[in-house]
């Protein structure tokens, strides 16, 4: 492995690209990367560089705007045109390669991909890229495909003609046309508290709830790529206090946090209680399980390996399907497409709605199908909370997740060493284990409960979780866990 590959090779994770600026991530790998996405999509579409028009989005980090002239400049370095829509959500990148542009924008090209420059949640030294072809997200498979190009970029020589053009056009106002038409004013009535993290929610969301009528008590709209309020990340409860704080004081529905690139939602109730993924995906499965049924259609829903058995069970119950899937969202995507699925979201808080929708994961649309839903239950039941709708959970106590430090290079052989000790004593956890599902890490599973533990994608730690019947056997599940790992690890 020489050099350069050595200095890049984890930058390119399974979903994205991603590191921290001006160690993994440089202007220099994002120019090469540029050169290498084109050739990439050459080699899947068979569609000449010179008849292709990639839009590129930026979150509100400070080096995202250095790091966007060099991909661009390795783009159009190839001759395809590059169309900047400026600092926004994820979610309007992957928008503008479903909806298109305007002909005058792309000389009438069409849009073949975008390229969205974030590190979503992580902390603000972080950076990296995410890629659309055929409307969806890059797979593990492809990524892994453009980082070969890539590495190829930095062996090869080129004669670089600059010929591709860079324009500029912002469909934010597009996508609040979008969501008003197909929302009206549903939001007469409803007050909700929206906290964007200074990162790339405040510039759309706040305006889209607002046009559905909503009211709208904004907290930290205004981007700041040095996050000097708290972390953009909604899935760590630490970064809600003033969320929750705003709801109570404010009497409002319910509250939203947006992740750094806002394709992740966060939900706070009207109590002022953080509702994890699981429970806010539940809420929408319960809402489209009662349209389908009216027709007669079992929806199928997909969701991961984190989420509570209670979401499973319950969806199967009322007469949708429920498939487990692994976590992260190029996996989901392709899982909803296998299966036809209408639904699916992540603990993280990635949901994405095939349902009258284009089947991205998209925060600011999330809240509007929230939005709708307390506001028909309200017109039947003025007295109507979001949590009302949750009463499956009291069965269960659930942890939150918990995130155990482990270095990149160590995770495979810890998790076969966990394995190799459940094997030897069966009764580690002090329950008897009916199943262990290895789709992503391991799901130990128990009578009305289980114990996760899995490798995150995006960075050097475990994600642990628990689930039992009562408080005291899930912190035993807990502890057990924590233990084995500890054993290993220390």
């Amino acid at each position: 492995m020489n050099n350069i590959m050595k200095k890049y090779e984890h930058a390119f994770g399974k979903n994205d690209i991603r590191g921290i600026y001006g160690e993994d991530i440089t202007e220099e790998l994002f120019y090469k990367t540029g050169r290498a996405f084109v050739a990439w999509l050459h080699e899947q579409s068979w569609e000449c560089p010179e008849n292709m028009c990639i839009t590129v989005t930026i979150d509100a980090r400070t080096h995202s705007p250095s790091l966007r002239d060099a991909l661009n400049e390795g783009i159009t370095s190839t001759g395809a045109s590059v169309v900047n829509l400026g600092l926004a959500p994820t979610p309007i990148g992957y928008y503008s390669e479903v909806k298109g542009l305007p002909n005058d924008v792309t000389d009438g090209k069409n849009v073949i991909a975008a390229a969205i420059i974030t590190a979503s949640h992580n902390p603000k030294e972080y950076n990296g890229l995410k890629m659309t072809y055929n409307k969806t997200t890059l797979n593990e498979k492809q990524i892994k495909e453009v980082k070969e190009l890539t590495f190829k970029e930095f062996e090869a020589e080129h004669e670089v003609k600059y010929t591709g053009k860079v324009s500029e056009y912002n469909i934010i106002p597009d996508y609040i046309s979008e969501m008003k038409e197909t929302f009206d004013t549903i939001g007469n009535g409803i007050k909700v508290v929206v906290d964007s993290a200074n990162a790339t929610g405040g510039v759309v969301g706040p305006q889209v709830y607002k046009e559905l009528g909503c009211e709208v008590i904004e907290l930290f709209s205004k981007p700041d790529g040095d996050f000097p309020n708290h972390h953009p990340n909604p899935s760590d409860e630490k970064t809600l206090c003033e969320l929750k704080k705003a709801v109570v004081e404010n009497n409002a529905d319910f509250g939203i946090a947006f992740d750094g690139d806002s394709d992740r939602i966060g939900v706070v109730d009207s109590t002022g209680r953080y509702l994890t993924g699981d429970k806010v995906l539940l809420i929408y499965a319960i809402d489209l399980i009662e349209k389908y049924k009216k027709e007669g259609i079992c929806p199928t829903i997909v969701s991961e390996v984190k989420c509570s058995q209670i979401l499973y069970d319950t969806i199967n119950k009322i007469g949708g399907n429920a498939i487990m899937c692994k976590t992260g969202h190029g996996y989901i995507k392709q899982k909803m497409k296998e299966t036809e699925a209408v639904l699916a979201g992540e603990m993280s808080g990635h949901t994405f709605f095939k349902d009258r929708y284009y089947g991205f994961d998209d925060a600011i649309y999330a809240g509007c199908r929230l939005i709708e839903i307390i506001a028909n239950k309200k017109q039947i039941n003025p007295a109507f909370k979001i949590q009302d709708m949750l009463k499956p959970f009291d069965e269960v106590y659930s942890s939150h997740e918990v995130r155990y430090p482990c270095p990149n290079e160590l995770k495979k052989p810890t998790l076969e060493k966990i394995q190799q000790y459940i094997e030897a004593d069966r009764e580690v956890f002090g329950s008897e284990i009916s199943e262990i599902i290895t789709l992503d890490g391991m799901r130990i599973v128990f009578d009305g409960g289980f114990a996760l533990i899995r490798q995150s994608n995006t960075e050097p730690v475990f994600t642990l979780r628990f689930e039992a019947k009562n408080k005291e056997e899930c912190e035993r599940f807990h502890s057990s866990m924590i233990n084995m790992l500890d054993k290993i690890l220390k």
